[in-house]
Order: C-alpha cells, then structure tokens, then sequence
C-alpha cells in the first residue's frame, strides 16, 4: 500500500515536470520587475526576434497596465506586429492606442506606423520581384494607407514623419486613381456609359494632378456623348483641351475591343490596336508579321522563328 502511494507522488510530480524536462515553453516568473520584462523585450526586437518581442510586451501591458513603460511598450508592440508580418494586429493596436492615448505626444508615429503597415500589406514576394500590375488590384489596402497617412500630415504637419508620409501619399494618390480608370475601361467595353461617367468625375473630383486625369475627362466626354449629353460632354471636352491640348487618349479603343476579343488574348475579334504611344515603323512591321504560332505561345519562341528565318 505504501509502494502504490510513492509510485502515486512520483507519477504526479513527474507529470508537473514533464514541459520543463522535455524542453518545454518557459514561464515568465510573475516577480519580474516592468522595467527588467521591458529591457528584455527590446533585447529580442534588437536581434529580430519579433515573435518573442511580442510576447513580452503583452506580458508586460497584462502585467503593469498603468505602469511607467505601458505606453511606450504599446507603441513598440505595434512597431512588433509590424516588422512581424501582422497587419490586422498592428492596425488594431495602432487603433487602441490612439484611442487610449488622443493627447500622446508620439501620436504621429502610431498614425505612420498604422500606414505604412496598409501600405505593404499587398506587396507580396511576386509582387516586389514579378512585374504584376498592383493598380488592378483591390485597392482597399491603399486607401486605408492612403487616410492613415492624409491624417498624420493634416494633424502634424510638422512631424519627422510627415515628409515620408507625403511622398508616400502621392504614389497611393496615382495608385488609386488608375484602379479608377481600369474599372472605367470596364464600364466601357460593356457599354454601361453612366457607371464609366461617373468613375470619370469620381478621378477629377478626388484625384486631381495625377497622370490618370486627362483620361478620365475623356471617359466623361465618350460617355456623356454616348447618352446624348452633348453639353456636359462639349464641357468636358473643353477642360481637357485647356489643361491637356492634343492629348490622344485611348479610351476609344476600349470601345471596340469585343468581348471575345479581350478572352482570347488578340487572337479573335477585332483586329484593329491603336497604341496610346507612337510606335516606330519597325515595331509596327514586326508586329504585322507576327504569326499564329508566335500569337499561341505568347512570343515565347519568336527568337528561334527568327533564325529560322
């Protein structure tokens, strides 16, 4: 009987101590001082360690809410979230933080960290190293970015974040406004002319001086021609002649690209292509010489039928 009751005592402490024996996860003493739990958190961010940074200041706000470093480690955590690939994280505690602290003097940094996370939470590895068109995408990201950073310069305009924020406020600017103008060419192909008119003043009234606004005033004018309003059309003709003269838009060509033409890559429907550009007189031969089997495979082999040749 008494056998049975050691082997009862060692089976239970030997259970207790098992995580610790087999290298399990170590246990933060609930004595450690804030600043000591503090220091150690930075330790790890300074390594690059964001995971275990992580974990420390969160043990740190459950610990000392009110404490010296709560704040501080608030806006570190964020900075964490960051560097750790962990945009909603970082976005909300960029949120509570502002919320909690409306009169903290690095508001401003909270507002640049919140943006800069929108702003790369979309650039993926293809998308740094693969040229993908990241305007046709949903934009929902960039205009996140785009408001965080807006409001950053609006209520500091003075801040050491403010510069960077600006220049990157100008390419989220021209970023948006050509989505706009892709979903625009949409409407257009598919002839849905007050949807393309709209998307048209949508660009003029929210993203002017950007390279996408002489196209979007010649969307307004095809459109509001096509439903037969002629003055606002000759009005929008007018603006694009005053601030753009002899811009050559390509929205026409929008227009007659057939459905079955744009599914099959060129290779049926209409034939007729007018470049935006003026190309030379050897691009346009080549491109007139280019044959079925150099369409099928995209141009792959165009260098061995070259040869060939």
């Amino acid at each position: 009987m008494r056998l049975a009751r050691l082997l009862a005592i060692f089976s239970i402490a030997l259970f207790a101590s098992g995580c610790s024996w087999f290298g399990g996860d170590e246990v933060e003493a609930p004595d450690v001082p804030e600043q000591e739990l503090y220091e150690s958190a930075l330790s790890a961010m300074e390594i690059d360690n964001f995971a275990l940074s992580i974990e420390k200041f969160q043990l740190l706000e459950a610990r000392y809410p009110f404490g010296r470093y709560s704040e501080q480690a608030q806006l570190e955590l964020i900075y964490a979230y960051h560097k750790n690939f962990e945009p909603e994280a970082a976005r909300a505690t960029a949120d509570r933080f502002i919320r909690l602290n409306p009169n903290h003097e690095n508001i401003d940094y909270a507002l640049y960290l919140k943006g800069l996370t929108a702003f790369e939470k979309d650039r993926t590895f293809f998308e740094k190293y693969l040229p993908i068109d990241e305007t046709q995408r949903d934009p929902g990201s960039a205009l996140e970015s785009f408001q965080s950073f807006h409001q950053l310069v609006s209520r500091f305009p003075n801040s050491e974040y403010a510069p960077d924020a600006q220049k990157r406020m100008t390419y989220l600017k021209n970023r948006l406004a050509t989505y706009e103008m892709h979903v625009a060419r949409y409407y257009v192909k598919r002839e849905a002319w007050v949807a393309a008119a709209n998307r048209g003043r949508y660009v003029l009234e929210n993203y002017q001086e950007t390279p996408a606004t002489p196209d979007a005033l010649s969307v307004m004018v095809l459109a509001y021609n096509e439903l037969g309003m002629t003055d606002l059309a000759a009005d929008s003709q007018a603006v694009l002649d005053a601030n753009f003269p002899g811009y050559q838009s390509n929205i026409e060509l929008a227009k007659k690209e057939s459905l079955l033409n744009s599914a099959t890559f060129g290779l049926l429907g209409s034939s007729e292509e007018q470049p935006a550009v003026t190309t030379t007189r050897t691009q346009t031969e080549t491109k007139q010489k280019r044959s079925w089997f150099s369409r099928l495979t995209f141009g792959v082999f165009d260098d061995d039928e070259e040869q060939a040749e």
